[in-house]
């Protein structure tokens, strides 16, 4: 779309400004005289090769036009939030576009024109953002999407898409949603955090941030679970920064969100939809499938949610140790029974079958969650491990916390501390480390 044609369209997108103070109309004369400009073409043709350009360009041209007469009124500061509207609209989110640009708010709820919902901190307020109609939240989707070569109509009422910047959306309208359409946007951080990080946010504690580096540095292929929005790709990222320079790392996603430490050997793929002719998708089964050809030392699904949970099972059986994975579980318990249900997805085979391929692949479970007070944090770690006798997967709770106001406590000693142990005859730092750690966490 020209530069033009979405200044035209701006026409019809609501003019609320970031302090409230402007009114309607001097928006609309802004646009009016804009429009009139013959730098607009030239300034179009920059908007898809060069969009900081056309940026730049525009707001030239919006200190051109209110340099004349007849915007004397205004101060220059009003000048100046009223050419940054402008550019929201026509470039960016409109009404929405301050909170996009809010680091602290992780979540956008777009219930239709009026009922804007965010999170913010773990919780879920309100927004005094609003759109003039639900068409102006059609035309904010079909932004959203277009550049994307998605579309979504009544035949195709449902669409998943990534914002340049990363963050997910999810878009639903009509007829699947009567009361009008509703948008999504999971926002994530500019940067990952890391263990250190969420140690001192009292997410985990400095032990299990140091088990928890143990698991990675030992290659134990470990699943995150935990529910929607608990923090399982926070979590995910943080433990992929341990891993070394030296290992290639591919990662799989549906949509990519994961930010692996500069410098990594990494490898990044992201699953496709199908098109608008309905073509040219690409699973994540697929792209688990293709990753076993690229010489991956670890391979990291940011989800198993379908029938790629057969194939990540296979790549952790045949040599692909230290992979990382999450999954949507109530509990470490159910991740096996989540498991074993995608798996038969792809393949019919007995249960204590694929029980077996779970028992031989997993080795951590390391389940999040998210509190009331919209509180993150480790619940629970636990072991993974095949009965051959019961022909039964088991899952022992190793560390757990009950609640983010409570310290966790080690259930039982970590079964990797004689690994450690042994390799620490021969890195005398390593043997300090796992003596400090026992003094500090198991003794009382």
């Amino acid at each position: 779309m020209s530069l033009s044609a979405r200044v035209r369209q701006a026409d019809a997108e609501p003019s609320l400004s970031r302090q409230g103070q402007l009114s309607r109309l001097t928006v609309t004369e802004l646009r009016r005289d804009m429009k009139e400009m013959a730098a607009l073409d030239a300034i179009a043709s920059m908007l898809v090769d060069k969009p900081q350009s056309a940026r730049n360009e525009l707001r030239a041209a919006c200190r051109k036009v209110l340099a004349s007469r007849k915007w004397d009124a205004l101060s220059g500061e009003e000048k100046r939030r009223l050419t940054d509207q402008l550019i929201d609209v026509v470039f960016g989110m409109g009404p929405i576009e301050t909170l996009i640009e809010d680091e602290n708010v992780t979540e956008i709820m777009i219930n239709g024109a009026n009922s804007i919902f965010i999170e913010r901190e773990g919780r879920i307020v309100p927004s005094k953002a609003t759109f003039e109609s639900d068409e102006q939240v059609r035309v904010l989707i079909d932004r959203i999407i277009g550049p994307l070569g998605r579309r979504i109509d009544e035949s195709s009422p449902m669409v998943n898409a990534r914002l340049p910047q990363g963050h997910r959306v999810h878009a639903v309208i009509p007829p699947i949603t009567p009361d009008g359409p509703h948008l999504t946007i999971r926002a994530f951080g500019r940067r990952s955090i890391t263990l250190g990080e969420m140690a001192s946010a009292e997410s985990i504690s400095t032990g299990l941030a140091c088990f928890l580096s143990w698991l990675v540095r030992l290659r134990k292929n470990v699943v995150v679970s935990g529910g929607t929005g608990s923090g399982k790709t926070t979590l995910l990222n943080a433990l992929s920064h341990l891993i070394s320079p030296g290992e290639r790392v591919i990662t799989i996603e549906d949509s990519a969100e994961l930010r692996l430490a500069k410098g990594a050997h990494v490898v990044r793929m992201e699953a496709r939809p199908r098109n608008a002719e309905g073509s040219g998708e690409v699973t994540i089964r697929d792209l688990v499938i293709n990753a076993l050809r690229m010489r991956p030392d670890r391979i990291i699904v940011g989800e198993c949610r379908g029938a790629e949970a057969w194939d990540m099972l296979q790549a952790m059986n045949t040599g692909h140790d230290g992979s990382l994975t999450t999954l949507h579980a109530n509990a470490p318990e159910d991740v096996i029974d989540r498991m074993v249900t995608m798996v038969r997805y792809a393949a019919d085979l007995p249960i204590d079958a694929i029980e077996a391929q779970i028992g031989s692949a997993f080795d951590a479970i390391v389940h999040v969650m998210r509190d009331r007070a919209g509180h993150r944090f480790v619940t629970e770690v636990a072991r993974v491990s095949f009965d051959r006798a019961m022909r039964r997967c088991s899952v022992s709770t190793v560390f757990e916390r009950r609640s983010f106001e409570e310290e966790g406590a080690w259930v039982t000693e970590p079964w990797i501390l004689e690994e450690l142990e042994e390799g620490a005859r021969h890195d005398e730092a390593l043997g300090k480390e796992v003596e400090r750690w026992r003094r500090s966490e198991l003794v009382p």
